[in-house]
């Protein structure tokens, strides 16, 4: 049997009628129905959606493959049975309510190849005010990290993987999981492939946001979030290099996921419920080191962290209340006996020792004095003499002494800075 280049999971629960337009994307597919497979799974919906399914397989002999089974209670379960029925050499996980651009696979499958890529992350657009983070699609790239690009942005399954990755790391969703299943995977994929790249030319793949904000992520719950922020952090901690690579990930969590947690949302919820909410932040916290990262995080998000870290949960609750009811604090500039003037977001009672917070955490800028000239040091270096020591090695110039080359870059560094620079 012919192994196709792609295989498309898809997890299917009451979908409709989004399902509908999902699964004409992928009839039109300019890759052929040849190249590709179509692996979906009815996890026990009510919509008349695995009858859809079984619709467009009678239809379309050969493209589709319909699992029927009982409700899992989450895409989890349906997303590792899809996948581990895929024969294709790339896998792509499509949401059941999202669609394809006509030429997305054929683009995926032909980069892939050229570049050589175990994870391809094609460019995604918002549907219904669905909001995608847009920076990892600035340009296209064959090779990105989680240190010069918006890779830790991006971290949903909604993405192009080699096969043989998945299969030799024995990759798959964690079940337990209500939300947040695909990131464990994502990242571990990213972490462990030789090469990730991003095809930002076509708009491939549209997510849609439902009418009635059924979305899965849309109804979890913060308990559940929790339990998502934690299966990722811990993923990280296991696989990503210190430094950049894991403060990449941290801050995304940290900046992004946690202190949605920590919103006007966290008033409304019972009292129970409310500290055990903030109980889990403290906890995550302490387990995954976002203190270290607290200098990338904006000012609310760092104090919202440290109050909840620390146990202030009245004056967290007070925090969320001011600015709820206020906006942003106003902003106090202080110059220090060390002459540096910095900038601080004056939220009330905070600042005056009534909560031990430092000062760092509402630190938003600060300027620090240029340097005294010394009269004696001589002038400094000019920008051509900078550039010369500075750029070339000095073995490099060892060599050179005596080429003629040489001659004229030695006479060009003496004229400017006879010139004082003004040439």
């Amino acid at each position: 049997m012919t192994v196709p280049d792609v295989t498309v999971v898809i997890a299917v629960y009451n979908t409709m009628p989004y399902l509908t337009a999902c699964l004409d994307s992928l009839v039109r597919q300019t890759i052929g129905h040849a190249r590709m497979e179509v692996v979906a799974v009815d996890d026990g919906s009510t919509d008349g959606g695995g009858e859809l399914l079984d619709t467009y397989a009678a239809r379309h002999p050969g493209l589709f493959q319909v699992v029927h089974q009982a409700n899992s209670g989450g895409p989890a379960a349906p997303t590792n049975r899809g996948l581990a029925l895929a024969r294709g050499r790339y896998v792509l996980f499509l949401g059941a309510d999202d669609w394809l651009g006509d030429e997305a696979l054929a683009r995926m499958v032909a980069s892939a190849d050229d570049w050589g890529s175990d994870v391809l992350i094609p460019k995604q657009v918002g549907v219904n005010g669905r909001l995608v983070p847009q920076g990892i699609f600035d340009t296209t790239a064959a090779s990105v990290g989680f240190e010069d690009s918006a890779l830790a942005w991006a971290l949903a399954d909604t993405k192009l993987f080699r096969l043989d990755l998945v299969r030799r790391h024995n990759l798959a969703r964690k079940e337990e999981l209500k939300v947040y299943s695909d990131q464990p995977f994502t990242l571990a994929a990213c972490l462990r492939a030789r090469r990730i790249s991003v095809l930002a030319d076509y708009d491939h793949y549209f997510l849609v946001l439902r009418e009635d904000r059924g979305n899965v992520t849309q109804r979890a719950g913060a308990l559940d979030r929790i339990r998502g922020v934690a299966a990722v952090q811990w993923v990280a901690a296991e696989l990503a290099a210190p430094g950049g690579q894991l403060d990449a990930i941290r801050a995304r969590h940290f900046g992004w996921e946690v202190p949605q947690l920590l919103q006007e949302g966290l008033l409304a919820l019972e009292p129970g419920l409310r500290d055990q909410v903030c109980d889990g932040v403290r906890e995550l916290v302490r387990q995954f080191g976002a203190r270290e990262v607290y200098h990338r995080l904006a000012v609310p998000d760092r104090v919202r962290l440290e109050l909840a870290a620390t146990g202030r949960y009245q004056q967290l609750r007070e925090l969320i209340g001011y600015e709820a009811e206020h906006g942003a604090p106003p902003v106090v500039s202080e110059t220090g006996a060390d002459g540096v003037r910095r900038r601080y977001a004056a939220y009330p009672a905070f600042r005056d020792g009534a909560v031990g917070l430092a000062d760092e955490l509402f630190l938003l800028g600060e300027e620090r004095p240029e340097a005294p000239v010394d009269p004696e040091a001589g002038p400094p270096p000019t920008l051509v003499q900078q550039l010369w020591r500075g750029a070339v090695p000095a073995q490099l110039r060892r060599r050179l002494r005596g080429h003629p080359v040489w001659r004229r870059l030695a006479d060009a560094v003496a004229a400017d800075g006879r010139n004082g620079g003004r040439r």
